[in-house]
């Protein structure tokens, strides 16, 4: 298996996504909805794990939070210094590998679309055990496992019941797929995303003494043009969530 899962080849193109993209789930969706289920304080100490360019590290900021990114992605990170203020610390580190930092520094760690990316969870979930203070918490976000498997989920169409719907061919056993970052142009570069179903996310957690607080699933924040499909593309939109956050908290 193609070990290599940076994002270094695609830094600049994810970066002008994130910054430019008037319509992003991570504008829309994501970021809304994380900004409220951590609900930060003043001083609160923040690890924006697997952080990419500081989309969401620099957000966390302006609550004043202490804010610390990682990212296995010396280009990432370079793109997130040039844009972030200077109290926000930066590492080129690997999520499952943060030797530099210093055990219990962090009240709070966020993993946001990043675990589909990495092969080593289990190293991350230990890293996230050695690097929170005693009843700290995790907070993940993830493309939702049951409806977004790389190469085995689609929409379809019902013509019969006038309906659409996700059809899923897999979901049990974990895979990984290569991901084309540029689909239909010329420039071709994949990353490799992890699907894994959910007891993988949950039973992991609890072998590092992480036990589960809350769990959401979040839905796209996008609407239908007019036409045939219109009222059952919207509702499949809201019946079927794109995302699933995770919050988790040390047992200790």
């Amino acid at each position: 298996m193609k070990s290599d899962t940076s994002w270094d080849n695609v830094a600049e193109w994810y970066d002008e996504f994130l910054e430019t993209s008037k319509d992003s789930y991570q504008k829309h969706v994501i970021l809304p909805n994380i900004l409220r289920i951590l609900n930060l304080k003043k001083k609160d100490r923040v690890l924006d794990l697997a952080c990419g360019q500081g989309f969401f590290s620099r957000q966390f900021a302006h609550t004043s939070a202490q804010v610390t990114g990682a990212d296995a992605s010396a280009e990432l990170i370079a793109l997130a210094r040039a844009r972030s203020p200077k109290q926000i610390i930066y590492h080129v580190l690997s999520a499952d590998k943060l030797d530099s930092i210093v055990s219990g520094s962090f009240d709070a760690i966020t993993i946001i679309l990043a675990l589909q990316n990495i092969k080593n969870i289990a190293g991350v979930f230990a890293e996230c055990r050695r690097l929170i203070v005693p009843h700290g918490r995790v907070v993940i976000v993830i493309n939702h496992p049951a409806f977004r498997i790389p190469q085995q989920s689609s929409w379809g169409w019902d013509n019969a019941r006038r309906a659409q719907y996700r059809r899923v061919d897999a979901y049990l056993t974990e895979s990984y797929a290569p991901i084309d970052m540029h689909p239909g142009a010329q420039r071709k570069e994949t990353t490799l995303s992890f699907h894994r179903p959910l007891q993988t996310y949950v039973n992991t957690l609890a072998k590092y003494d992480f036990y589960i607080t809350r769990m959401e699933e979040w839905i796209s924040h996008r609407i239908s043009m007019k036409g045939p499909r219109q009222i059952a593309e919207n509702k499949s939109r809201r019946e079927i969530p794109l995302f699933l956050m995770i919050e988790a908290r040390l047992y200790r």
